[in-house]
């Protein structure tokens, strides 16, 4: 069956999540006079920020205990005093500030322009929803797009199948006329194909691996290739 709908992650898959995570680090430093060297924190928050989107996606945390546990564990690790107050204060000023920085992938829009005649977009992320919408407005793209689901709307997140089955419903698509792009090979591309949605593997890192089950892209743009 021909591709009609194309169900995109957003953050690290258009959204460049780490780049203007770094900017709203260095701002909120700035602002509060966080007296750390923000590459060495950095360092340090990165694999245990993983960590803890891992606890959540697999629903075993809350939002809350992600934004505070991730900066506590960063600020202890590197034995850097911070009262929990100030935590908190972060936590929250870094969900405000976070959308206000809205670097896309190289690539992004020419996609998007690309695309949007021939297909009908959407938009699958586990980010909080509170900010994933400011961040399609804000950088520009939240015209492209139909159908806008996140894991909270679900109630679940994703790799679980209810998500995508969820975003199939309020797109009124199937899996035979549907195609997944993300970045994360967990969440993203083992969630669809668990649901018979074909894939394309955003691998920014271009690690060298390969899969028959699904198409593995290092850039944006290679997706035309396919589309």
């Amino acid at each position: 069956m021909k591709i009609q709908h194309i169900f995109f992650d957003l953050d690290h898959t258009l959204w460049d999540f780490e780049k203007n995570s770094n900017l709203t680090f260095k701002q909120l430093f700035k602002t509060h006079d966080i007296q750390l060297e923000l590459v060495d924190f950095l360092e340090v928050y990165s694999p245990i920020n993983f960590k803890y989107w891992k606890l959540y996606r697999d629903e075993k945390i809350t939002k809350e205990t992600l934004r505070y546990g991730r900066l506590k564990d960063t600020f202890d690790q590197l034995k850097f005093k911070v009262s929990d107050d100030l935590i908190h204060i972060l936590s929250s000023e870094y969900i405000n500030v976070l959308p206000t920085h809205n670097h896309l992938f190289e690539g992004t829009i020419e996609l998007l322009d690309y695309l949007y005649p021939k297909y009908q977009l959407h938009i699958i992320t586990n980010g909080f929803e509170e900010v994933q919408d400011l961040k399609l407005q804000k950088s520009g793209i939240k015209k492209y797009f139909n159908q806008i689901v996140t894991s909270e709307s679900v109630g679940v997140k994703k790799p679980n199948p209810k998500v995508f089955k969820f975003a199939l419903k309020e797109a009124r698509a199937t899996v035979n006329n549907s195609v997944m792009v993300g970045d994360n090979l967990e969440a993203d591309i083992m969630g669809a194909l668990h649901c018979d949605i074909s894939c394309i593997h955003f691998n920014l890192e271009g690690e060298k691996f390969v899969n028959e089950k699904y198409t593995s892209v290092s850039h944006l743009l290679e997706i035309k290739q396919y589309l």
